[in-house]
């Protein structure tokens, strides 16, 4: 017998000798998975800080097995960008919404103008049948696998004449972005939507270009548009929610327990991120009080009447079953 085959040999009567002893086997040390987060948010996001919370989770429920690296502000590209990454492979996961679209028509539901009623309508929306349904139409026609799903800031119309009815909207110059949906929507309400570049959105406000603009309160904070708009029209005419996904091939080749934990910990993160999401949309309405803004509140039913008709004319037919069963939703 050959040296090597003997110490082979020995060594496995040995390890069967400790086994039989009681003492357990071994267990050879797993390679360590390290898995990138891409996300357009900023530090101070509740999404990055939600993200951080899913990375730390994950280290813990897989005991070191699993290290997920976030990256905010776009470092690892644009939306469009990550979402191409995961199908590739050179990103893990991502945060991601009706850009999904794209490839899934049914991610357009993401945003549909007073489609969804409050947050609680939300969540039975999504965590119900007709989430199911567009997560899998995502999962089939993307790869991309959603672990959970973050609420959004409602959009509000901000202008410098309180709006309460679509009859104050009349001749209203309102900026909107470049979605043929909000156009139609906004016409239908009876302002003159005109789309634009975010960028172009203030100088034309300063210069009376338009006159009002609508976006969550967080970009109205942030663009500075108190200093150029008098009230926050409450219209919560878009209440939508975005999706923290992961590539379907990369997760099936984790093991069971892998896949297991990172599943939790999205769901730990999800539960974090509405507590912080609440506590900040509280906290930019007071700041933007603080700087001279008026709250006015608006007839949202009235709103969403007048524009229903203009929503269901412009989806695609085959989403529009999804629709309403969404609106059917109680």
């Amino acid at each position: 017998m050959s040296r090597l085959r003997f110490t082979r040999r020995a060594a496995g009567a040995g390890l069967g000798l400790l086994v039989g002893l009681g003492f357990a086997a071994p267990a050879f040390a797993q390679a360590k998975v390290t898995l990138k987060l891409g996300h357009l948010g900023n530090e101070e996001n509740v999404w990055h800080k939600a993200s951080l919370r899913f990375a730390e989770d994950v280290a813990k429920r897989t005991n070191g097995e699993v290290e997920v690296k976030v990256f905010p502000n776009e470092q690892l590209g644009k939306e469009t960008d990550l979402i191409k990454g995961i199908q590739l492979g050179t990103v893990d996961f991502t945060i991601t919404g009706e850009s999904l679209q794209n490839w899934a028509p049914s991610a357009a539901l993401l945003a549909v103008p007073y489609a969804i009623r409050d947050l609680d309508h939300l969540d039975k929306v999504v965590s119900g049948p007709v989430g199911a349904k567009i997560a899998q139409n995502i999962d089939d026609k993307t790869g991309l696998k959603v672990l959970a799903y973050f609420a959004r800031g409602p959009r509000e119309l901000t202008s410098n004449r309180p709006i309460k009815t679509p009859a104050d909207l009349n001749g209203l110059k309102l900026r909107v972005p470049n979605v043929p949906l909000f156009v139609k929507v906004w016409e239908a309400l009876g302002a003159k939507p005109t789309p634009m570049a975010f960028s172009e959105v203030f100088t034309s406000l300063q210069n009376s270009t338009i006159d009002a603009q609508e976006n969550p309160l967080a970009l109205i904070k942030s663009a500075s548009f108190n200093e150029v708009q008098k009230y926050v029209n409450q219209t919560d005419h878009v209440l939508s929610w975005i999706y923290l996904v992961g590539g379907t091939k990369k997760m099936a080749r984790l093991t069971e327990a892998q896949q297991k934990a990172i599943m939790e910990s999205a769901k730990a993160a999800q539960a974090y991120e509405r507590g912080l999401f609440t506590a900040d949309e509280k906290q930019l309405e007071a700041d933007l009080k603080a700087k001279g803004m008026q709250f006015v509140e608006v007839d949202k039913a009235a709103f969403a009447a007048k524009a229903k008709d203009a929503v269901t004319s412009a989806l695609p037919a085959e989403i529009k079953p999804l629709y309403d069963e969404i609106v059917a939703t109680k």
